[in-house]
C-alpha cells in the first residue's frame, strides 16, 4: 500500500484497483485521480469526500451492489473482501437471525441492500439504526446511503495509505 507521495505519485492504473476497493464508482475514483497531488491525507480525504456527495442515485446503486450485506461477509480476496469483514467484526453472529430478517424487510421497502459504516458498531446498534431507517422515504434513504459509502470510502482510503 502506497504513502502518500507515493499515491500522488503512483501511474493512475496501479490506483484505480485500490480506489475502485474504496468506492466503486468510476466517476469518484478519476476525482479522486484528478486532484493529486495532495497536500496532506486531510487533503485527499476532504476532496474524496466532496466527490462523493455528487454520486447520481444509479452510482449509488452500483456502489452497493458490491457490499455485503450487513452480517454476512464478502466473497472474494481482495482487499475489498478483508476490509468488509474488518468493518463488520463487532456485528455479532448473535444477532445473524435478527440482522437477516431486517436486512430482508429493508430490501423488499428500498429495493437494495441496507448499508452502513459498520466500523465499531456493535449488531445491536446496527438493528437500531436500520429499523430508524426503514421509516425514510426511498429518495432520503437513498441518500443516507450516498453518505455511508463516503464514510466507507474515507476509512478505506486510510487503510489505502497505511
Amino acid at each position: 500500500m502506497p504513502d502518500l507521495p507515493a499515491f500522488n505519485s503512483a501511474p493512475p492504473d496501479e490506483l484505480r484497483p485500490l480506489l475502485a476497493e474504496c468506492l466503486a464508482v468510476p466517476r469518484w475514483v478519476d476525482a479522486v485521480l484528478a486532484g493529486r497531488p495532495y497536500a496532506d491525507v486531510e487533503a485527499l480525504l476532504a476532496a474524496a469526500d466532496r466527490a462523493a456527495e455528487e454520486l447520481s442515485d444509479d452510482e449509488v446503486r452500483a456502489a452497493i451492489a458490491g457490499h455485503p450485506r450487513i452480517g454476512e461477509r464478502a466473497t472474494g480476496g481482495g482487499p475489498g473482501a478483508r476490509w468488509s469483514a474488518d468493518e463488520q467484526s463487532g456485528v455479532a453472529a448473535a444477532a445473524a437471525g435478527r440482522l437477516a430478517t431486517a436486512n430482508a424487510a429493508y430490501e423488499e421497502r428500498f429495493g437494495h441492500i441496507y448499508l452502513v459504516c459498520a466500523t465499531g458498531l456493535s449488531g445491536e446498534r446496527v438493528l437500531i439504526d436500520l429499523d430508524a431507517r426503514l421509516g425514510n422515504p426511498p429518495d432520503v434513504e437513498l441518500r443516507v446511503v450516498n453518505r455511508e459509502l463516503a464514510r466507507i470510502a474515507a476509512l478505506r482510503l486510510g487503510k489505502v495509505l497505511s
